[in-house]
């Protein structure tokens, strides 16, 4: 079963997303805590959107997707980007990445996203396979480009006084 995420989920989602980071082989980069996560999904202005795959008999939770809208300048639409998608490792194989894919293909049909977009790792042969398996088409011509930390500081440092745009403007 797939559903939408509630307030109550987020401790699960936590765990999830820890279990991820060690996967992903970045464990101590998962350092979101509950009261972002909680901000972040549920409150006034929600950044993302999160559903949660469960274990039919059991209502254990299998797996996660995560996602945000995303706008492109080229057709003039929104779309959407998968952020995180993990599937617990006892759960592999049973459907519940499928399932999630699926729920989120529909949930950009429904709000007319004409791209459905997410990164996988290059080493992480079983994601690629899988995703390949379901008609996504690999970029490898974009590389994705990061600032954080002492950089993303230094370049801020050099912005112009007067004349910069805000993020909610």
């Amino acid at each position: 079963m797939i559903r939408d995420a509630t307030v109550n989920d987020i401790p699960e989602i936590r765990a999830m997303i820890r279990e991820l980071a060690a996967y992903e082989r970045a464990a101590e980069q998962a350092v979101a805590t509950e009261e972002q996560l909680r901000a972040a999904l549920f409150g006034e202005h929600p950044a993302a959107f999160a559903s949660i795959a469960e274990d039919d008999d059991t209502g254990e939770a299998m797996g996660y997707a995560l996602w945000f809208p995303r706008f492109s300048t080229w057709t003039g639409t929104r779309g959407m980007h998968l952020e995180d998608l993990y599937i617990r490792p006892q759960a592999r194989g049973a459907g519940h990445g499928k399932a999630l894919l699926a729920a989120l293909a529909a949930t950009c049909r429904r709000n007319g996203y004409d791209r459905f977009e997410w990164w996988v790792l290059d080493w992480n042969t079983p994601a690629v396979e899988f995703y390949t398996s379901l008609g996504a088409e690999l970029l490898d011509e974009w590389k994705v480009c990061r600032l954080s930390g002492a950089p993303l500081a230094e370049l801020a440092a050099r912005a112009p006084a007067v004349g910069v745009a805000s993020a909610g403007a």
